[in-house]
């Protein structure tokens, strides 16, 4: 029931935002509009009503919306997803042919311009609000070898301590940076390192399972220094203090954090003598690692374990109001460069069209989201809002993208293309993206099974 509703939430959302372009760019332009529907086919006669010219209204078919505008022309096939021909007498001036070619421009882009400002304000309050969490390392520490996928072969070279600069060119500067580009990247996967050394190339494929086991195999490298020690927990009971930098546990070197909470994940209940340097005094402690459930971060597995109460170092980085406007900025151009690159990869054959989703797996996501809370969800809208946005441009009729082909068309030759030419595209159109569709729901219910 809450993906249900979440799906429900985060769908009807997306369109209105998209819609509300429309809407608003046609009313600013003089041009009549007659409905205004989240969803499509006939409206829904109870959730209807009408303000002035405009009918307001709630379709059948919960998967997308329209803005019904005045044309000189019946729509045939268009006009039916629309819920069939207008009820109102239509104003001959202000008829959507009627306006500037500039103007029909606007309107046509005003619905994926909706869209990215939607996802620029959200990540801009995000930033502003909440702030974000990263941790201060692209350095690696430990790589599963193991657990690479094919094509990954390569990162079996790194040690601990080697520094990952840049993915396919683009900067990394944390490990959440790192682990989403190396997520999202298109492959050939291009892996810069410092000190001059020459890059690392890999191909893996852009399916959920591969990315997946490609970022799970890797481990961040951190100084084992004690951000954080939380009151009331094994650590701070036996005297360890904030910025303590563990030296040894039981006579073992410490290296790295991810070596000392592999030790202390093993020893609950048992007592660990933990050397550490404190204001750059070695105080030694004997500590006993308290025991409770703990999730495995390869396996994700949950198994009780050993537990100190200290936090890793993470930076909890907040904003000013230039810096999330910057931030919601460089978030937006991210999110949409990651679209542009699994577009790319559908095209050219790297990403396997099996891992296109559709309306149900938007729902498991949209549910796993809201069981994380009001945050994710809206973070989700921001990340799918983008997506709309993309795919509305592309240049097929019945898509904003392929509106503004036709009107490129008809600047071009200086008159429109014939009314059965335009019927023609419209109707390809509407069965390719039906098409799709059927597609990307076969790949959902296949993808259900397959779990």
């Amino acid at each position: 029931m809450l993906t249900l509703l979440a799906f429900i939430v985060v769908v009807g959302v997306l369109i209105f935002v998209h819609e509300l372009g429309h809407f608003v760019a046609a009313k600013t332009l003089g041009v009549q509009v007659l409905r205004f529907s989240l969803g499509i086919g006939p409206a829904i006669r109870r959730l209807t009503f009408r303000r002035g010219e405009t009918e307001y209204a709630i379709s059948w078919l919960p998967i997308g919306g329209y803005v019904s505008m005045a044309t000189l022309e019946e729509e045939g096939t268009t006009q039916a997803l629309e819920g069939g021909a207008p009820t109102v007498p239509i104003d001959p001036e202000r008829v959507f042919e009627k306006r500037p070619l500039w103007a029909r421009a606007i309107i046509l882009v005003a619905g994926v311009t909706m869209n990215a400002v939607f996802a620029f304000i959200v990540f801009t309050v995000f930033a502003a609000t909440v702030g974000v969490d990263r941790t201060p390392t692209t350095q690696v520490d430990s790589v599963w070898v193991s657990e690479l996928p094919h094509g990954a072969e390569a990162l079996g070279s790194l040690h601990r301590g080697d520094r990952i600069v840049s993915i396919n060119g683009s900067r990394v500067a944390s490990w959440e940076e790192l682990l989403e580009q190396l997520f999202t990247a298109a492959p050939p996967i291009r892996i810069g390192l410092d000190s001059g050394r020459p890059p690392i190339t890999l191909d893996v494929p852009m399916d959920e399972q591969s990315r997946s086991a490609l970022v799970g195999a890797l481990d961040p490298y951190l100084a084992p220094v004690m951000q954080q020690v939380l009151p009331g927990n094994a650590a701070a009971r036996a005297g360890l203090r904030s910025g303590d930098r563990v030296i040894s546990v039981n006579g073992d070197s410490i290296a790295s954090w991810l070596q000392f909470t592999h030790i202390v994940r093993g020893n609950a209940g048992k007592p660990l003598t933990v050397v550490a340097l404190r204001d750059g005094t070695a105080v030694t402690v004997v500590v006993t690692p308290d025991k409770q459930p703990v999730v495995d971060p390869h396996t994700g597995k949950t198994a009780e374990g050993g537990f100190l109460g200290v936090r890793q170092p993470v930076v909890h980085r907040a904003f000013g109001a230039g810096g999330a406007l910057r931030e919601g900025g460089r978030r937006t151009v991210q999110v949409a460069g990651q679209v542009l690159g699994a577009l790319k990869g559908l095209i050219t054959g790297r990403l396997s069209v099996r891992e296109l989703g559709g309306p149900i797996r938007i729902g498991q996501v949209s549910g796993a989201a809201a069981r994380e809370g009001i945050g994710a969800v809206v973070g989700l809208m921001a990340v799918l809002s983008i997506n709309l946005a993309i795919l509305n441009l592309l240049p097929i009729p019945v898509l904003d993208g392929g509106g503004l082909m036709l009107l490129a068309a008809e600047a071009i030759r200086r008159r429109p293309l014939s009314r059965e030419l335009r019927v023609r595209l419209t109707n390809a159109g509407l069965i390719f993206v039906g098409a799709v569709m059927l597609f990307a729901i076969t790949n959902d219910v296949l993808g259900l099974f397959r779990r």
